[in-house]
Protein backbone atom coordinates (compact mmCIF):
# COMPACT_ATOMS: atom_id res chain seq x y z
CA UNK A 1 0.00 0.00 0.00
CA UNK A 2 1.48 3.50 -0.84
CA UNK A 3 1.67 6.18 1.79
CA UNK A 4 1.23 9.70 1.22
CA UNK A 5 4.18 11.55 2.26
CA UNK A 6 3.84 14.49 4.43
CA UNK A 7 4.57 16.94 1.58
CA UNK A 8 1.84 15.75 -0.53
CA UNK A 9 -0.56 16.06 2.32
CA UNK A 10 0.29 19.37 2.78
CA UNK A 11 -0.62 20.17 -0.64
CA UNK A 12 -4.48 20.55 -0.23
CA UNK A 13 -4.21 22.58 3.16
CA UNK A 14 -2.35 25.18 1.19
CA UNK A 15 -4.33 25.40 -1.62
CA UNK A 16 -7.12 25.82 0.90
CA UNK A 17 -5.46 28.43 3.00
CA UNK A 18 -4.31 30.43 -0.37
CA UNK A 19 -8.37 30.31 -1.50
CA UNK A 20 -9.48 31.48 1.87
CA UNK A 21 -6.81 34.11 1.56
CA UNK A 22 -8.08 34.99 -1.72
CA UNK A 23 -11.34 35.34 -0.78
CA UNK A 24 -11.08 37.13 2.36
CA UNK A 25 -9.01 39.86 0.23
CA UNK A 26 -11.77 40.05 -2.32
CA UNK A 27 -14.38 40.17 0.12
CA UNK A 28 -12.85 43.32 1.98
CA UNK A 29 -12.14 44.77 -1.38
CA UNK A 30 -15.81 44.77 -1.70
CA UNK A 31 -16.64 45.97 1.55
CA UNK A 32 -14.52 48.79 1.41
CA UNK A 33 -15.65 49.94 -2.10
CA UNK A 34 -19.12 50.31 -1.26
CA UNK A 35 -18.23 51.60 1.94
CA UNK A 36 -16.65 54.17 -0.36
CA UNK A 37 -19.25 54.71 -2.83
CA UNK A 38 -21.99 55.42 -0.60
CA UNK A 39 -19.38 57.98 0.73
CA UNK A 40 -18.93 59.41 -3.03
CA UNK A 41 -23.09 59.39 -3.20
CA UNK A 42 -23.70 61.15 -0.13
CA UNK A 43 -24.12 64.93 -0.09
CA UNK A 44 -22.60 64.99 3.58
CA UNK A 45 -19.35 64.00 2.64
CA UNK A 46 -18.28 67.16 0.89
CA UNK A 47 -18.99 69.28 3.92
CA UNK A 48 -17.50 72.87 3.51
CA UNK A 49 -14.41 71.51 6.62
CA UNK A 50 -14.13 68.66 3.87
CA UNK A 51 -13.46 70.60 0.46
CA UNK A 52 -10.02 72.01 1.16
CA UNK A 53 -8.37 68.62 2.04
CA UNK A 54 -10.70 67.51 -0.94
CA UNK A 55 -8.81 70.14 -3.08
CA UNK A 56 -5.39 69.26 -2.10
CA UNK A 57 -5.82 65.29 -3.25
CA UNK A 58 -7.44 66.77 -6.85
CA UNK A 59 -4.76 69.03 -7.29
CA UNK A 60 -2.34 66.44 -6.42
CA UNK A 61 -4.11 63.54 -8.41
CA UNK A 62 -3.99 66.03 -11.44
CA UNK A 63 -1.91 68.84 -11.83
CA UNK A 64 1.53 67.39 -11.01
CA UNK A 65 1.10 64.92 -13.73
CA UNK A 66 -0.65 66.49 -16.17
CA UNK A 67 2.44 68.05 -18.26
CA UNK A 68 3.93 64.77 -18.40
CA UNK A 69 1.69 62.58 -19.52
CA UNK A 70 0.30 64.74 -22.07
CA UNK A 71 3.85 64.74 -23.51
CA UNK A 72 3.75 60.35 -22.85
CA UNK A 73 0.13 60.25 -24.65
CA UNK A 74 0.68 62.66 -27.48
CA UNK A 75 3.67 60.60 -28.20
CA UNK A 76 2.59 56.89 -28.03
CA UNK A 77 -0.45 58.17 -29.99
CA UNK A 78 1.40 59.83 -32.60
CA UNK A 79 3.97 56.92 -33.19
CA UNK A 80 0.91 54.34 -33.22
CA UNK A 81 -1.14 56.96 -35.49
CA UNK A 82 1.80 57.18 -38.18
CA UNK A 83 2.30 53.39 -37.76
CA UNK A 84 -1.49 52.63 -38.77
CA UNK A 85 -1.54 55.27 -41.32
CA UNK A 86 1.79 53.99 -43.12
CA UNK A 87 0.40 50.11 -42.94
CA UNK A 88 -2.70 51.10 -44.44
CA UNK A 89 -1.28 53.16 -47.44
CA UNK A 90 1.10 50.05 -48.40
CA UNK A 91 -1.78 48.27 -48.66
CA UNK A 92 -4.21 49.69 -50.09
CA UNK A 93 -6.51 50.69 -47.07
CA UNK A 94 -6.29 54.05 -46.34
CA UNK A 95 -10.14 54.48 -45.94
CA UNK A 96 -10.18 52.27 -43.21
CA UNK A 97 -7.34 53.72 -41.07
CA UNK A 98 -9.41 56.68 -39.26
CA UNK A 99 -11.88 53.88 -38.15
CA UNK A 100 -8.87 51.32 -36.85
CA UNK A 101 -7.35 54.14 -34.85
CA UNK A 102 -10.38 55.76 -33.19
CA UNK A 103 -11.81 52.48 -32.54
CA UNK A 104 -7.97 50.75 -31.31
CA UNK A 105 -6.69 54.18 -29.88
CA UNK A 106 -9.02 56.15 -28.50
CA UNK A 107 -11.48 53.71 -27.44
CA UNK A 108 -9.16 50.81 -26.17
CA UNK A 109 -6.05 52.00 -25.37
CA UNK A 110 -5.74 55.19 -24.29
CA UNK A 111 -8.34 54.36 -21.32
CA UNK A 112 -6.19 51.67 -20.31
CA UNK A 113 -2.76 53.72 -20.38
CA UNK A 114 -4.42 55.84 -18.38
CA UNK A 115 -5.81 53.97 -15.90
CA UNK A 116 -2.26 52.17 -15.39
CA UNK A 117 -0.73 55.19 -15.19
CA UNK A 118 -2.66 57.18 -12.66
CA UNK A 119 -2.44 53.85 -10.59
CA UNK A 120 0.99 53.55 -10.91
CA UNK A 121 1.95 57.92 -10.27
CA UNK A 122 -0.87 58.36 -7.55
CA UNK A 123 -3.22 55.95 -6.30
CA UNK A 124 -0.53 52.72 -5.43
CA UNK A 125 1.86 55.13 -3.18
CA UNK A 126 -1.21 56.65 -2.05
CA UNK A 127 -2.53 52.86 -1.10
CA UNK A 128 1.68 52.37 0.60
CA UNK A 129 0.73 55.42 2.98
CA UNK A 130 -2.65 54.28 3.75
CA UNK A 131 -1.39 50.77 4.65
CA UNK A 132 1.29 52.51 7.14
CA UNK A 133 -1.01 54.41 8.87
CA UNK A 134 -3.19 51.54 9.38
CA UNK A 135 -0.11 49.63 10.74
CA UNK A 136 0.67 52.49 12.90
CA UNK A 137 -2.59 52.91 14.07
CA UNK A 138 -3.20 56.52 13.13
CA UNK A 139 -6.46 55.55 11.36
CA UNK A 140 -7.90 53.94 14.43
CA UNK A 141 -6.60 57.30 16.77
CA UNK A 142 -8.56 59.64 14.25
CA UNK A 143 -11.73 57.21 14.63
CA UNK A 144 -11.25 57.28 18.76
CA UNK A 145 -10.87 61.12 18.46
CA UNK A 146 -14.57 61.44 17.05
CA UNK A 147 -13.08 61.94 13.67
CA UNK A 148 -14.24 59.76 10.74
CA UNK A 149 -10.81 58.43 8.73
CA UNK A 150 -12.69 57.13 6.48
CA UNK A 151 -14.43 60.57 5.24
CA UNK A 152 -11.24 62.19 6.30
CA UNK A 153 -8.63 60.14 4.78
CA UNK A 154 -9.68 57.83 2.43
CA UNK A 155 -12.71 59.27 0.64
CA UNK A 156 -10.55 62.53 -0.79
CA UNK A 157 -8.15 59.88 -2.33
CA UNK A 158 -10.89 57.82 -3.87
CA UNK A 159 -12.76 61.10 -5.21
CA UNK A 160 -9.12 61.89 -6.50
CA UNK A 161 -8.35 58.86 -8.09
CA UNK A 162 -11.96 58.87 -9.98
CA UNK A 163 -11.09 62.54 -11.15
CA UNK A 164 -7.56 61.89 -12.25
CA UNK A 165 -8.77 58.59 -14.21
CA UNK A 166 -12.05 60.62 -15.76
CA UNK A 167 -9.83 63.80 -16.71
CA UNK A 168 -6.51 62.20 -18.27
CA UNK A 169 -8.85 60.13 -19.99
CA UNK A 170 -10.51 62.47 -21.61
CA UNK A 171 -7.60 64.80 -22.13
CA UNK A 172 -5.43 62.12 -23.80
CA UNK A 173 -8.50 61.00 -26.28
CA UNK A 174 -9.29 64.42 -27.52
CA UNK A 175 -5.31 64.96 -28.05
CA UNK A 176 -5.61 61.54 -29.92
CA UNK A 177 -8.26 62.69 -32.25
CA UNK A 178 -6.65 65.96 -33.08
CA UNK A 179 -3.51 64.27 -33.85
CA UNK A 180 -5.13 61.94 -36.03
CA UNK A 181 -6.84 64.46 -38.02
CA UNK A 182 -4.35 67.07 -38.39
CA UNK A 183 -1.92 63.53 -39.69
CA UNK A 184 -4.26 62.07 -42.07
CA UNK A 185 -5.61 65.53 -42.78
CA UNK A 186 -3.14 67.88 -42.34
CA UNK A 187 -3.53 71.39 -41.54
CA UNK A 188 -6.55 72.27 -43.16
CA UNK A 189 -10.45 72.31 -42.31
CA UNK A 190 -11.06 70.31 -45.87
CA UNK A 191 -11.60 67.25 -44.40
CA UNK A 192 -12.84 68.09 -40.68
CA UNK A 193 -16.05 67.21 -42.22
CA UNK A 194 -15.32 64.17 -43.32
CA UNK A 195 -13.51 63.33 -40.21
CA UNK A 196 -16.63 64.44 -37.89
CA UNK A 197 -19.05 61.73 -39.94
CA UNK A 198 -16.52 59.29 -39.48
CA UNK A 199 -15.69 59.33 -36.24
CA UNK A 200 -19.29 59.90 -35.09
CA UNK A 201 -20.00 56.81 -37.14
CA UNK A 202 -17.75 54.58 -34.54
CA UNK A 203 -18.96 56.15 -31.60
CA UNK A 204 -22.78 55.35 -31.98
CA UNK A 205 -24.24 54.95 -28.94
CA UNK A 206 -23.81 51.40 -27.75
CA UNK A 207 -20.31 51.86 -28.40
CA UNK A 208 -20.41 55.44 -26.61
CA UNK A 209 -22.19 53.48 -23.41
CA UNK A 210 -19.63 51.05 -23.43
CA UNK A 211 -16.96 53.52 -23.18
CA UNK A 212 -17.99 55.73 -20.80
CA UNK A 213 -18.91 52.33 -18.37
CA UNK A 214 -15.02 51.44 -19.01
CA UNK A 215 -14.03 54.90 -18.10
CA UNK A 216 -15.96 54.48 -15.19
CA UNK A 217 -15.11 51.15 -13.75
CA UNK A 218 -11.06 52.04 -14.63
CA UNK A 219 -10.91 54.52 -12.35
CA UNK A 220 -13.52 52.90 -9.19
CA UNK A 221 -10.85 50.14 -9.98
CA UNK A 222 -7.55 52.25 -10.02
CA UNK A 223 -9.12 54.38 -7.14
CA UNK A 224 -10.90 51.70 -4.83
CA UNK A 225 -8.24 48.45 -4.90
CA UNK A 226 -5.30 50.44 -3.60
CA UNK A 227 -7.02 51.76 -0.45
CA UNK A 228 -8.62 48.52 0.18
CA UNK A 229 -7.24 46.50 3.17
CA UNK A 230 -5.57 43.04 2.05
CA UNK A 231 -5.23 39.88 3.97
CA UNK A 232 -1.37 40.97 5.02
CA UNK A 233 1.17 38.09 4.19
CA UNK A 234 3.01 39.12 7.29
CA UNK A 235 5.10 41.34 9.19
CA UNK A 236 8.58 42.98 7.89
CA UNK A 237 9.77 44.81 4.70
CA UNK A 238 9.38 41.41 2.43
CA UNK A 239 5.61 40.94 3.63
CA UNK A 240 4.94 44.04 2.87
CA UNK A 241 6.58 44.06 -1.00
CA UNK A 242 4.74 40.88 -1.40
CA UNK A 243 1.47 42.76 0.01
CA UNK A 244 2.01 45.65 -2.74
CA UNK A 245 2.82 43.23 -5.39
CA UNK A 246 -0.49 41.57 -4.21
CA UNK A 247 -2.29 44.76 -5.36
CA UNK A 248 -1.11 45.36 -7.75
CA UNK A 249 -1.79 42.03 -9.40
CA UNK A 250 -5.30 42.86 -7.90
CA UNK A 251 -5.56 46.12 -10.12
CA UNK A 252 -4.09 44.61 -13.35
CA UNK A 253 -6.50 41.81 -13.18
CA UNK A 254 -9.70 43.80 -12.44
CA UNK A 255 -8.56 46.48 -15.33
CA UNK A 256 -7.85 43.10 -17.83
CA UNK A 257 -11.58 42.00 -16.60
CA UNK A 258 -13.13 44.98 -17.35
CA UNK A 259 -11.28 45.39 -21.10
CA UNK A 260 -12.23 41.85 -21.71
CA UNK A 261 -16.06 42.98 -20.96
CA UNK A 262 -15.93 46.24 -22.94
CA UNK A 263 -14.53 44.27 -26.31
CA UNK A 264 -17.17 41.64 -25.92
CA UNK A 265 -19.64 44.29 -25.33
CA UNK A 266 -18.14 46.67 -28.46
CA UNK A 267 -17.41 43.47 -31.29
CA UNK A 268 -19.60 40.24 -30.06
Amino acid sequence: MIEVGPTLQAVPRNWGRRLLRWSAGWWMVLHFGAQMLVMVLSPSSYRRSQRHVMYCHLYAATAQFLAGFTIISALVSLVIIRIVVATASSYGLSRYALDVLVRALVIELLPLLVALFVALRYTMPGGEEVASMRAQGRLLAIWRAGGDPARDELLPRVVAGVFAVALLAALSCVLALVLTYVTVYGFTTWGFEDYTRSVGQVFNPGVTLIFALKAWFFSLAVAILPLAPVAHHGTGATARKLDNIAQLGRVFALLLLIEVLSLVGNYY
